[in-house]
């Protein structure tokens, strides 16, 4: 950030408009910063666009006047807490999308990104791992999040299972043990494009689970994401939100880009006509399965380069808590041989 944007964050008419923005919102029922009156967020003038720059763990909002010729600017820390929901949303509630100038969306990706590879390296060698849910419309952008944590992750460690229908060797069996088989090792960070939520979600919708089926799979889930924190494992779940709009945009993209027109599928196109059901079962999902422990994220993700660094915000937040992820020292051994069989000094080490 340039020191002029910064001298302008800290002065006094921004600590104004701050205290002013801030103020708790009069209108439950009106869309803040983050799409929805399942979070407590920050209302801005109705003329006003929200724009980001973001840093490690935390992403500054910068509220920009559409119609003044000089910007006026609110730095806004939003924090992954910001995210959780902490009661039954309302996805028609969202209808405020901030949106990322791309220019500072690449950069503050690529820090991201390094943040990222020192929580990896952290868990290397210790007991720490970690497991990631994403779900969210088709074509909200999950596949995306995963492309831009593995061109940062090193493979060995960080894995990531796209979810489809269960394998006939799969389907006379508990639909959590194929989630079972795939759980991470000490070190390792697994991240699940889809998840056991299809059970209260595509399979409550679709009528492939019966309703007491389903029922039932609230409390099954989070016996089972109980169990996995008891056992030291680090669970972060995103969802992310688009409006109809907005999917049938990014559908349209696929269908005619050949190079996409495999993303799109005949069952995109069909659960289309069940919004509502699937809005239903998702409000339901997050309300009764966001706890203490494990808590939902809801993202609004009309803007691809905002939904990205709002999860990678998440997930630092989450994976890195309580974590120093300085560069670990040099182990002596390695030191001792190096300065041997490399004739470098212990000065150049």
């Amino acid at each position: 950030m340039s020191r002029a944007r910064i001298n302008l964050l800290r002065s006094p008419q921004m600590s104004a408009l701050g205290q002013e923005l801030t103020r708790p919102p009069i209108d439950k029922g009106s869309a803040n910063d983050l799409g929805g009156d399942a979070h407590p967020g920050v209302n801005g003038p109705s003329n006003s666009s929200w724009l980001v720059v973001g840093r490690p763990q935390t992403l500054v909002l910068i509220l920009i006047k559409a119609r003044g010729a000089t910007p006026m600017a609110i730095s806004i820390a939003m924090k992954a807490k910001r995210f959780i929901v902490a009661e039954r949303p309302r996805l028609v509630a969202m209808t405020e999308h901030p949106k990322v100038p791309f220019a500072e969306y690449e950069q503050q990706l690529r820090s991201m990104q390094f943040t990222m590879q020192a929580i990896q390296q952290t868990y290397l060698g210790t007991r720490e791992r970690a497991v990631v849910v994403l779900e969210g419309w088709d074509a909200a952008g999950k596949g995306g999040i995963v492309r831009r944590l593995g061109w940062a992750m090193d493979p060995r460690s960080f894995k990531v299972y796209p979810i489809a229908a269960p394998l006939s060797h799969e389907e006379g069996k508990h639909y959590l043990q194929r989630f079972w088989e795939k759980l991470p090792d000490p070190g390792q960070i697994v991240v699940f494009d889809r998840s056991w939520y299809g059970r209260v979600l595509v399979e409550r919708v679709e009528g492939i689970a019966s309703k007491q089926e389903w029922q039932r799979g609230y409390e099954e889930i989070n016996q089972f994401e109980r169990m996995l924190v008891a056992d030291g494992v680090r669970i972060v779940k995103c969802f992310l939100h688009i409006t109809p709009a907005e999917q049938v945009r990014r559908f349209k993209d696929r269908l005619t880009n050949p190079l996409k027109r495999w993303k799109l599928s005949y069952e995109d196109l069909r659960n289309r006509s069940r919004w509502t059901d699937y809005e239903v079962a998702i409000e339901d999902m997050m309300e009764k399965t966001s706890t203490k422990n494990a808590p939902w994220h809801l993202v609004p993700a009309n803007d691809k380069s905002y939904g990205r660094l709002a999860a990678f915000t998440i997930l630092i937040d989450r994976l890195g808590e309580g974590l120093p992820l300085e560069p670990r020292p040099l182990d002596p051994k390695i030191a001792e041989a190096a300065a041997h069989q490399l004739d470098l000094s212990s000065s150049k080490i």
